[in-house]
């Protein structure tokens, strides 16, 4: 699933080809999409920004796409032509990629270039809303901070982590508590932390919370440069694979040695239905 590096990845490429078009048609094959149609027709695209992995498009007369990415999507910017039942991309390159092939929404933009929305398992979520009341739209007003906001101090996250007896994986996953985090980065981030994903949040020491709380922001930062993971269907809106699973020093790693070498061997385990990576030698319970 696209966490916050990249969905902070396709928000940049975006904004640099998005403002100052308008939506001039529309074609999706999926019927929950198609109540879009008739609201974002012949608007302007004003501006783009993230909510935790939310993409937000605004657009003009007061209104807003949210679009969520969830386990396999990820939006594109291009040209494309429907041949055999499917459609193709007009741009030789990264757009032609296989993972890039399952477009099942397409926003025609007045520069004859095309928004798509590329999803294989189509599990994606896409809506408008009033750009002035989205913070009574669940997926935004259930989020909790963001670790690039500045009310995510160190106070207030110690505050988040004291207060919840869940593992500490499984806190920093949960988007009404911080927003962005998923499997792959919470796997990094505690693998750099030396903390054992099953520790209970509030058994933590200051210490540890500490080191989690600095670790945050220098992993999404990290894989932000790199552009996000591909591990396996992510693309950023040129098509593109990122680069920072090959950076991963825990996340899918099973059996491989610890990259710290310190003679462990990466172990996997499941949490609440959820993988967790990590080192039993220097993360310990």
């Amino acid at each position: 699933m696209p966490e916050l590096p990249e969905a902070q990845t396709i928000v940049s490429d975006l904004k640099k080809v998005l403002p100052g078009l308008k939506i001039t048609g529309f074609w999706t094959d999926i019927a929950s999409f198609g109540k879009i149609k008739d609201k974002a027709a012949g608007k302007k695209i004003l501006g783009l920004e993230r909510k935790g992995k939310n993409i937000l498009i605004h657009l003009s007369d007061n209104l807003t796409l949210l679009v969520h990415q969830k386990m396999t999507g990820h939006l594109l910017y291009g040209k494309w032509q429907k041949k055999n039942n499917a459609w193709k991309s007009m741009i030789q390159g990264p757009l032609n990629d296989p993972e890039n092939r399952f477009i099942h929404l397409l926003f025609f933009l007045s520069n004859g270039y095309q928004l798509a929305l590329c999803d294989m398992r189509k599990f994606a979520k896409a809506l408008t809303w009033p750009t002035d009341k989205l913070t009574r739209l669940k997926d935004i007003k259930n989020l909790g901070p963001d670790p690039f906001d500045k009310n995510f101090t160190f106070g207030r996250f110690k505050e988040i982590i004291s207060k919840k007896s869940g593992k500490i994986k499984t806190v920093l996953m949960d988007q009404s508590l911080i927003s962005g985090i998923g499997n792959i980065y919470s796997d990094e981030i505690l693998w750099f932390s030396a903390v054992h994903p099953l520790k209970p949040a509030k058994k933590l020491k200051e210490k540890e919370i500490k080191k989690i709380y600095r670790t945050i922001r220098f992993i999404l930062k990290k894989a932000i440069r790199a552009r996000g993971s591909s591990y396996i269907d992510y693309r950023d809106a040129f098509g593109r694979k990122g680069k920072y699973q090959e950076m991963h020093c825990v996340y899918q790693m099973t059996g491989m040695k610890c990259k710290k070498k310190d003679g462990g061997i990466i172990e996997k385990i499941k949490i609440g239905g959820r993988s967790a990576h990590f080192c039993p030698v220097h993360q310990k319970l």
